[in-house]
């Protein structure tokens, strides 16, 4: 039977897949979903975007931008949403308008804070600046999810 709606997580009851943002400055990623799994590296950028992809009891299975899984406590993570840049540079615009006037740019790997999102354009902030920059250069924001 076809399911209907987004899979929800068996511990938090939120949907999956979603996106979350890493809160610690330093996270173990771990095999499997307990302290007595191996770390298999460890995240060490705060606020890095991670998408959950399944829950365990207290354990969040988490994807980065190049793919790669593994298993969080749920202590190091933040429903603060956050994206990665993946051009090479974006630019922050005043408005959703690409003939706005260009309040900053952002180079690739940058983290910005997301604050809101429609369709096409996410309003985000860093380092002092704000302005809206196009999603598709975007990483931790699906392309069909409105953010308000």
């Amino acid at each position: 039977m076809p399911q209907t709606g987004p899979t929800r997580g068996s511990a938090t009851n939120l949907p999956l897949p979603r996106f979350v943002s890493l809160k610690a400055n330093e996270a173990n990623v771990r095999r499997g979903p307990s302290l007595s799994h191996r770390i298999d590296w460890v995240f060490t950028k705060r606020n890095y975007p991670l998408e959950v992809i399944a829950e365990y009891g207290h354990w969040r299975r988490v994807r980065d931008m190049e793919g790669a899984t593994g298993w969080l406590h749920y202590s190091l993570i933040s429903g603060v949403r956050t994206a990665l840049v993946t051009d090479d540079t974006v630019d922050l615009f005043s408005r959703p308008d690409t003939g706005s006037r260009l309040a900053a740019q952002a180079e690739k790997g940058v983290i910005l804070r997301l604050l809101e999102c429609n369709i096409s354009w996410c309003k985000v902030s860093a380092s002092g600046y704000k302005g809206w920059v196009l999603k598709s250069g975007l990483w931790g924001v699906r392309s069909d999810e409105i953010l308000e």
